[in-house]
């Protein structure tokens, strides 16, 4: 089992870039078979979904060089349309190969996907928007099949009961690329990664307009082509190395980062004390030791991101007073509460609100992680420990 050894009580200070968005790589990847030819995706982080993404890519058809944080996708004229159990099942973002084959293939067969283990996550979104494009959608010994004779373009309301869906708007926006016709996704999400994922569509030919807004137009094109683009950083990551300072007492200078997706974020730093200060791409964060308790609703993007609950739970352990944080978007996104505790943090669970006691000091302790979030939270308190 895999595991770290931290040493905390050390402020940590320096200068650091984010890499390149993870949740924005995985469907540009996949977006790339829209296309055959060679694209060029650059500014890609060297981890671990995104070495998985490529066994993906390979195994339909395309061939995948992976180098300095730059991928050569080469696809050829003829993809497969079935994506097996034993690929999808450890990374949810596999599912986005649905929207990508329909555009391709007019067809697709994926096993029902996998990863982190905090809550539901149904694909009925998805499924709801390809039936929309005219899909037929059955579900048979575990895999979603998807069948039409050519994707047709609709005016469709995807917002699901707990708010716009990432991974849906995606998904119907690269499958009605390709579509005939105009297709209209109102409630889509509008976060970074979104918009991102749109621009390399663009990039490659498509007509997607209200990128950024919650009205998303995508008006089919015959044709798509390879293109040479470069990912947005990564507002998760570069938000967690910023705590990573604020919870050490330490400063960060925090480059190649873009502060306007961060924005949420970056004002609770300052609602808590801490001294927080941009520019066009970069962010100067200086711990203070008077800090405030502060109350975090997590909502969709523009708002406080759920990707972000974990890490500040930690930080906020430590801040003076009763802070709460109110979780909307996932259930059993608490899992980290419970070994925070083991180190001496004093966080109780009320439905979907963490009631925070912040403490003097935290204590080193064995801990598990059971996410990749709660990971980042259980580093970030050992750090400060």
């Amino acid at each position: 089992m895999d595991k770290f050894v931290i040493k905390g009580g050390v402020k940590l200070k320096g200068e650091l870039s984010a890499s390149g968005s993870k949740n924005a790589v995985l469907p540009i990847m996949v977006a790339s078979l829209l296309s055959c030819g060679k694209s060029v995706i650059r500014n890609v982080p060297d981890v671990e979904d995104v070495r998985y993404m490529i066994k993906v890519l390979e195994y339909l058809k395309a061939k995948v060089d992976f180098n300095n944080h730059t991928l050569v996708i080469e696809v050829p004229e003829k993809l497969n349309f079935k994506a097996p159990y034993d690929l999808v099942r450890k990374m949810r973002a596999s599912y986005y190969v649905m929207g990508a084959l329909l555009g391709r293939c007019n067809k697709v067969d994926v096993s029902l996907p996998g990863g982190c283990a905090i809550g539901e996550r149904p694909v009925d979104l998805h499924i709801k928007g390809f039936e929309h494009l005219g899909c037929k959608i059955t579900l048979e010994h575990g895999y979603i099949k998807a069948r039409t004779r050519k994707l047709k373009g609709s005016d469709m309301f995807l917002e699901g009961s707990k708010g716009p869906s990432v991974g849906a708007t995606i998904n119907v926006m690269m499958a009605a690329s390709l579509a005939g016709g105009k297709t209209v996704i109102r409630g889509s999400a509008i976060e970074p990664e979104v918009g991102d994922v749109a621009h390399f569509l663009n990039a490659m030919g498509a007509k997607i307009t209200g990128i950024d807004t919650s009205i998303i137009a995508i008006e089919g094109v015959e044709k798509l082509h390879p293109v040479d683009f470069s990912v947005i950083p990564d507002r998760i990551e570069g938000a967690t190395l910023l705590t990573a300072a604020a919870i050490t007492g330490g400063e960060l200078y925090l480059k190649n980062c873009n502060p306007n997706h961060m924005s949420s974020v970056l004002e609770k730093f300052r609602e808590i004390g801490h001294n927080v200060k941009t520019d066009n791409k970069t962010v100067y964060l200086k711990a203070v030791k008077n800090l405030n308790p502060v109350e975090i609703n997590v909502l969709p993007y523009p708002f406080f991101p759920t990707d972000m609950q974990a890490q500040f739970t930690s930080l906020l352990s430590l801040v003076n007073g009763m802070s709460v944080i109110t979780e909307n978007i996932f259930e059993k996104r608490y899992m980290h509460v419970p070994e925070l505790a083991r180190m001496g943090a004093d966080i109780s669970i009320d439905g979907s609100k963490a009631i925070i006691r912040g403490v003097k000091k935290l204590l080193g302790a064995p801990t598990m992680a059971s996410d990749l979030r709660a990971s980042a939270a259980l580093v970030l308190a050992a750090l400060a420990a």
